[in-house]
């Protein structure tokens, strides 16, 4: 439904309606899979004529208001915590992992609850061919939650994905091999349908490397984790729960942390070069960046390196997406990671200001570096996909039945007992996603990667600019996007959009690979 109409539609409810939103807001289920609009309190929103400026719909708030938490900036960029592995057996990757409430403190003098994996944001490094043996523990109060490894080819029914919950108390072994040929950086994060916003935003997220058995990339580059994070406080350093705003347009909030800091620095040397790996582990903020003072080439995507490398002037990372750069530090002086401004679509009041962030600060000093080896002109062959066997389409849309809203794919919301699609294990398809909605969406799928043929919009035609393995794409509104995937193991998976918020919202199909 285009925004035009979404918003005529609502200007239509009663004044009665709208201002009972102030109440019944806060009470909406987290877990429904339509937005109830006759509980919606619409601040902000032209109502036919009314004035409906004074009202809150959750929206995002401004961190420099009197009263809000001033987070501390400038602090040594922070290495995420590893995962210690627990065998001593070659090729063996066995821990134990336990998401749980915690205290810490983002703001001086403020206590922020939050979800943490381990008490923090950890790390899992192993490397091809290894067995992963991870026994999870769930110590979530009152809610299940799983972990799901976003990208990796693992057994559907150790993929964590919300067909199997893991209950508040209970425990669960995930045990997977990785296949030769998936070294790439992948994450994982809870997928239990109805609460995983809510616990992403609230802290669950960590970073899985797959290292290959031997790495083109100069080891003198270093190999350095940014996982980027959206982080909302209120006066008390208290986590709001989502609003209105934030169900429909994705939640986005105040301050972009890199490794859990606001702009950290990095120190480094004339002429250095490093490899960084950036994660976009937010509900739903999309991060045009680009490196002021310094030059970014991009090495590899959500799927591992790329073929060769390519010389980026800017790089846009949806919610999910993955990059890995090699960034070459060459005048002395500060180079900052900023953002810039993106449109990528927002239904009603409070969008939120995307330009002029620095997430990131890497100061340059005038003493050189050693000579740094070149990065190689080939860093691996992609064997294309072969000619698909079958088409499939997939629109992603927003629908009203009545006062509801939902976000749907092929005119569905979700059902956990329902099979949307099937398709045959080692079957290479074209898959087809229309965005006939007002905003952007990431679109992911389950349990393998896939190759981008082309983007089209408004009858023009582009070819992907390079081959890549991907997990996760953005189709801009009135776009299609087309790529070849192939599923290698049977099981049930899931395809959804990656803002979390409409995920929950019904935005998620289920597809049965069959043997």
């Amino acid at each position: 439904m285009h925004r035009r109409t979404f918003l005529t539609s609502v200007a239509g409810l009663a004044v009665t309606s709208v201002v009972g939103a102030l109440v019944a807001i806060d009470k909406s289920s987290k877990s429904a899979s339509a937005m109830d609009m006759g509980d919606m309190n619409m601040g902000g929103m032209d109502m036919g004529g009314m004035d409906m400026g004074g009202m809150d719909m959750g929206g995002v708030s401004n961190p420099r208001a009197e009263g809000m938490p001033v987070l501390p900036e400038g602090q040594p960029l922070r290495e995420l915590p590893r995962l210690a592995n627990q065998s001593g057996e070659v090729g063996l990757f066995r821990a134990n992992l336990a998401a749980e409430p915690a205290i810490v403190r983002f703001a001086e003098g403020l206590d922020t609850r939050v979800l943490l994996y381990n008490g923090g944001n950890p790390v899992i490094e192993a490397r091809e061919g290894d067995r992963i043996e991870i026994d999870f523990r769930n110590g979530i109060p009152d809610q299940p939650t799983t972990v799901h490894w976003h990208g990796m080819p693992v057994p559907a029914d150790q993929d964590g994905n919300p067909t199997v919950p893991v209950a508040a108390g209970a425990s669960q072994r995930y045990v997977f091999d990785l296949p030769q040929g998936s070294a790439a950086p992948y994450w994982f994060h809870p997928h239990p349908h109805g609460h995983t916003a809510e616990q992403v935003y609230r802290g669950l997220a960590g970073i899985f490397l797959v290292k290959p058995e031997k790495d083109p990339i100069p080891a003198e580059y270093g190999d350095t984790i940014l996982m980027f994070t959206d982080l909302r406080l209120a006066a008390d350093g208290s986590i709001p729960e989502n609003g209105m705003m934030d169900r429909m347009n994705g939640r986005v909030g105040d301050h972009v942390l890199v490794n859990g800091e606001k702009n950290p620095v990095l120190a480094v040397a004339k002429g250095e070069k490093r490899r960084l790996r950036l994660f976009n582990a937010t509900n739903a903020r999309f991060l045009r960046l680009n490196f002021e003072n310094a030059s970014m080439v991009l090495i590899g995507t959500d799927g591992g390196l790329l073929e060769a490398p390519v010389a980026l002037d800017e790089l846009l990372l949806a919610p999910a997406e993955r990059a890995e750069l090699v960034v070459a530090f060459d005048q002395p002086g500060p180079a900052k990671l900023t953002t810039l401004d993106y449109e990528r679509g927002w239904m009603g009041p409070g969008k939120p200001e995307e330009a002029g962030m620095t997430l990131l600060t890497a100061n340059i000093s005038d003493s050189p570096a050693p000579a740094m080896p070149a990065l190689p002109a080939k860093l691996r062959e992609i064997a294309p996909l072969p000619a698909p066997v079958k088409s499939r389409r997939f629109v992603l849309s927003e629908s009203m039945s009545g006062m509801s809203m939902a976000f749907q794919i092929n005119g569905a919301s979700f059902d956990m007992n329902r099979i949307d699609e099937v398709m045959k294990r080692g079957d290479v398809e074209l898959w087809e996603i229309v965005n006939k909605a007002d905003m952007d969406h990431p679109f992911h799928v389950h349990g393998t990667q896939f190759q981008i043929v082309e983007y089209e919009k408004d009858g023009k035609v582009t070819k992907a600019p390079y081959r890549s393995w991907k997990d996760t794409v953005n189709v801009v509104s009135g776009q299609t996007v087309r790529f070849l995937i192939r599923q290698d193991m049977p099981g049930q998976r899931m395809y959804h959009c990656h803002i979390l918020e409409h995920e929950d919202l019904g935005m998620m199909g289920l597809l049965d690979v069959q043997a």
